[in-house]
């Protein structure tokens, strides 16, 4: 599946007519971090102040970081590049993800909008309650995971908007432009590629190399 892009332009795109639904869709890739380090500083302190330890807090946290990287891959092959055949489902996927591959340098649609990711927080958030009985584990596992977003979405502007002259991170914003620009059925993991590895949907080592 070979898709073009419309713009390489860091201008945005209107997305909407309603003036405050545009300003809702940008986001400045600063903005996550605002909501979500005081987010994550909270519930590592309520993990440790109702006694989980230091070392189940880091466990868990470690588990949440993980349990981030398979939501990721999950989240973005089968939700974000899942594609509708009805008029309003293509519209939504053009809001959720097609406008980030049609514009993929628009500099205000690079993270998660607040809209968005808090809902999702939320959810996760009662998910993992359900899952996880003990409330310290609970609350050391969750910052993990949401710790695990904010790397996702810093990484993914910094793959659009910065250069790398080698090592890791040059190879994984490598993996990404090929999903953008060669190929978007491969290359789904953007903090990670460990799970295009482990599911096939990673690119030919003669592309990624």
């Amino acid at each position: 599946m070979k898709r073009n892009y419309i713009s390489n332009a860091t201008e945005s795109t209107r997305m909407f007519k309603a003036g405050w639904m545009e300003i809702l869709s940008k986001v400045p890739f600063y903005v996550p971090l605002i909501i979500y380090v005081p987010v994550v500083a909270y519930f590592l302190y309520r993990a440790i102040a109702i006694g989980g330890g230091i070392g189940a807090t880091i466990g868990y946290f470690a588990g949440g970081l993980f349990a981030w990287t398979i939501a990721e891959y999950i989240l973005h092959r089968f939700v974000f590049h899942y594609i509708p055949k009805s008029r309003w489902g293509l519209r939504l996927h053009f809001i959720f993800h097609g406008v980030h591959h049609d514009y993929p340098r628009d500099a205000l649609r690079l993270v998660m909008p607040p809209s968005a990711s808090i809902p999702l927080a939320f959810g996760f958030f009662f998910l993992f309650k359900a899952i996880i009985a003990n409330q310290a584990h609970l609350f050391a596992f969750f910052p993990g995971f949401v710790t695990g977003y904010l790397i996702y979405d810093m990484m993914h502007y910094a793959m659009h908007h910065a250069n790398f002259k080698s090592g890791w991170f040059k190879a994984i914003k490598q993996h990404h432009m090929l999903h953008h620009y060669d190929d978007m059925s491969k290359g789904y993991g953007v903090s990670s590629v460990l799970w295009d590895k482990i599911f096939h949907s990673d690119f030919p080592s003669k592309k990624a190399s």
